[in-house]
């Protein structure tokens, strides 16, 4: 199916939207992998998230080489972007990132998912804004079907946080560029 790196600044949600996609594809009898890799610092410092979602065993959880790549900020772009499989997406939040991919053989996909989130009141959603875009572009899951995966992931005792994240999902999900 895909091998997804995404990856941008600690703080961004990087790992949790990782999560969600790994959760998504599990639930749904995918073979999986989630790695996460971050800078010793707790916010603000590097973090990237290896995500593979399978219908053969995953050979290796590191993402060297992604089908689809989501970046979040310009260092983590300009180190990826050129290790994204031919014919392999990126998508890029045009909130933080000025460039254009000025690669031919992939497909760029640009999206203001940071000020989207904060007009929106959803200043620290900004990573399922994304994912709400990213389920919108490439079909990986259904809208409904990952929609049902992301209200599940909400802990019992704060069921305020399934309708904040499915909230901000459709944001993502509606934009339309």
């Amino acid at each position: 199916m895909a091998s997804i790196l995404l990856a941008g600044f600690g703080g961004q949600g990087i790992l949790f939207a990782g999560k969600q996609l790994v959760s998504a594809g599990m639930n749904a009898g995918k073979e999986v992998s989630w790695l996460p890799s971050y800078g010793p610092e707790m916010r603000g410092g590097t973090c990237n998230c290896s995500v593979n979602i399978e219908d053969d065993p995953v050979g290796s959880p590191l993402v060297t080489e992604p089908d689809i790549l989501v970046a979040f900020n310009k260092p983590s772009y300009e180190k990826f972007y050129k290790s994204v499989k031919k014919g392999g997406r990126v998508f890029i939040d045009s909130s933080l990132i000025d460039s254009k991919c000025e690669r031919t053989d992939i497909t760029a996909e640009y999206i203001p998912a940071t000020s989207l989130a904060d007009i929106s009141g959803f200043a620290k959603l900004a990573n399922v804004v994304m994912l709400g875009y990213i389920i919108k572009k490439t079909g990986l899951f259904t809208k409904d079907y990952f929609v049902s995966c992301l209200k599940a992931s909400a802990p019992k005792a704060k069921p305020e946080l399934a309708e904040l994240n499915l909230k901000a999902f459709e944001i993502g999900y509606s934009y339309d560029d």
